[in-house]
């Protein structure tokens, strides 16, 4: 049947041209993107598969990186151990010299003024080590779960994949005190004072009990009141702090804080009270059996050199624990390494374009792309062949 109206020849030839563009299309795409999935409808299982791995892989990469700041941090706390394990073989060694009955009382003196300036050294470093604004070293870095000293480390991409380590507190505190004392004594028309000096280092848990007369008050010691530069400003925020919760609490008798320092006034004139305070102290420290040995005797110098290998013991026990755990790390960050390349080697064979396979279709579609255009051209001329049956 020979038709004008409907070219089936030139509709066929646009057929095959619009699904051999859509190839075309699609290979010239792969080749630009480098990606053989670049939309759902590409592969929409494969897209949900290689979204997966790349949560997972953007992860484990997070997490070799965490992997390697915990290493740091933790090299760290062991480098200032290594100096406090120096400082503490010296001021062992003082005190195996200073043993010898070879030296007099003023020897032993001078021998003593070096074995107390590496003690508070070694306290200091207890305090001041720290990393990225973190004391390390002094057990007071809250975890989340209220645990002082407790670090968590997130070595995978899913929750929950965690290495734990506590580190102990390793220094020992200078003696904290609560000390009333009476400055001007009841007498007729004259109001009672009395002062109360905080000093030394205060610890989270510490209780302060305060009783003026008949009436007493606790005060603990919180993490809020120890965020102070030094143990200074720590005094003048538990001073403040106290007078408040003593001042509420006391009656007839007027509080106030200046600096460390509490003044307690009676409100009624010749009228007066009984004072005092106490401290309970937390225990805290590993160093704490070194906070107060000297070398200025032969006998002190004894009890120093017994203490002294308890104490190099507790480090180097310590020190065990963080290599241990530097090692645990360290293979732990290489899994994490082999596991997101094993894992980016499974996403490519996913989601990359195979250059060879796009490049030949890329060829394929665009000879039959050209073949096709020639084909449409030929389909349109065919109905010129109808105005010859009309011009007979």
């Amino acid at each position: 049947m020979t038709v004008i109206n409907t070219n089936i020849k030139s509709l066929v030839s646009q057929n095959a041209m619009i699904k051999n563009n859509r190839d075309l299309s699609d290979a010239m795409q792969q080749l630009s993107t480098g990606k053989r999935i670049n939309s759902a409808a590409d592969d929409a299982a494969g897209l949900a598969i290689s979204s997966r791995m790349t949560s997972q892989i953007t992860g484990l990469n997070q997490a070799i990186r965490n992997g390697n700041d915990s290493v740091s941090m933790l090299q760290t706390t062991e480098g200032a151990m290594i100096e406090m394990t120096n400082m503490l073989q010296r001021m062992r060694e003082l005190a195996v010299q200073s043993s010898n009955d070879t030296y007099t009382d003023v020897d032993r003196g001078y021998l003593d003024l070096e074995f107390q300036q590496l003690k508070a050294e070694v306290n200091r470093i207890t305090k001041d080590t720290e990393w990225n604004g973190m004391p390390i070293l002094n057990g007071t870095v809250e975890n989340d779960d209220g645990t002082f000293g407790k670090f968590e480390f997130q070595i995978g991409a899913n929750d929950g994949q965690i290495i734990t380590h506590t580190v102990s507190d390793m220094g020992f505190r200078d003696d904290a005190k609560a000390i009333f004392k009476t400055d001007t004594p009841n007498s007729v028309g004259v109001s009672q004072q009395s002062s109360l000096t905080l000093s030394g280092t205060y610890k989270p848990g510490d209780v302060i009990n305060v009783k003026i007369g008949e009436t007493s008050a606790n005060y603990t010691v919180v993490d809020a009141d120890l965020t102070g530069a030094d143990d200074d400003a720590n005094l003048i925020t538990i001073a403040t702090n106290l007078a408040l919760a003593t001042g509420a609490t006391m009656g007839n008798t007027t509080v106030l804080a200046s600096s460390n320092v509490l003044t307690f006034t009676a409100d009624t004139a010749g009228s007066g009270f009984t004072a005092k305070a106490t401290n309970d102290l937390v225990d805290v420290g590993a160093l704490k059996n070194v906070q107060s040995l000297t070398v200025l005797n032969n006998t002190d110098s004894n009890t120093s050199m017994r203490e002294l290998d308890v104490a190099l013991n507790r480090i180097s026990t310590e020190r065990a624990g963080l290599g241990a755990v530097m090692n645990r790390l360290t293979y732990a960050v290489d899994n994490l390494a082999n596991v997101s390349q094993n894992t980016s080697e499974s996403r490519s064979r996913i989601m990359d374009a195979d250059y060879a396979k796009a490049s030949s279709e890329l060829a394929r579609t665009q000879i039959i792309s050209q073949a096709a255009t020639a084909m449409l051209a030929q389909a349109n001329q065919q109905p010129q062949s109808v105005l010859q049956l009309l011009q007979g």
